[in-house]
């Protein structure tokens, strides 16, 4: 991979320039991770709203209709269903694994196969996450594994 840096003191604005021969997922990880640069998102915690950073997060959980946003050292609420999250986060590198759980890619330490062609997700808390058949093929093909 080759990097050039042009430095011009007229500029106002960054911009930045991928060329390429093709689309990879290799291409698509380092997209979305400069995408993710300046993005947030809001959650709650003990009646303060947070504003968090998106590269820190590591999963999204929905429990009886209220989404909880972990991190490597806390949980938010997120006023937003995870169908919303989804759609938002989609271009960061997250990906809905079950009707549950939306995942951040780069946050993925492991996978395992498990029964019923399910996969058994370890991301980088520690934390156990399966994906369900409906989502398996799609992380898969997503992550470029077989």
């Amino acid at each position: 991979m080759k990097i050039e840096i042009n430095i011009d003191e007229t500029i106002t604005d960054m911009e930045i320039v991928v060329t390429c021969n093709k689309l990879t997922p290799k291409v698509e990880e380092i997209l979305a991770a400069l995408r993710m640069m300046d993005s947030q998102l809001i959650g709650k915690k003990d009646n303060e709203i947070h504003i968090l950073d998106i590269a820190q997060i590591i999963y999204i959980e929905s429990v009886e209709r209220k989404c909880f946003v972990y991190t490597a050292d806390s949980v938010y609420e997120s006023d937003l269903p995870l169908y919303e999250l989804e759609r938002q986060l989609a271009e960061y590198g997250f990906f809905r694994v079950s009707k549950s759980f939306l995942i951040h890619l780069p946050s993925i330490q492991s996978l395992k196969a498990d029964i019923n062609r399910r996969i058994r997700i370890t991301m980088v808390n520690g934390e156990q996450i399966i994906a369900s058949r409906q989502y398996a093929d799609g992380l898969k093909k997503r992550l470029g594994v077989k």
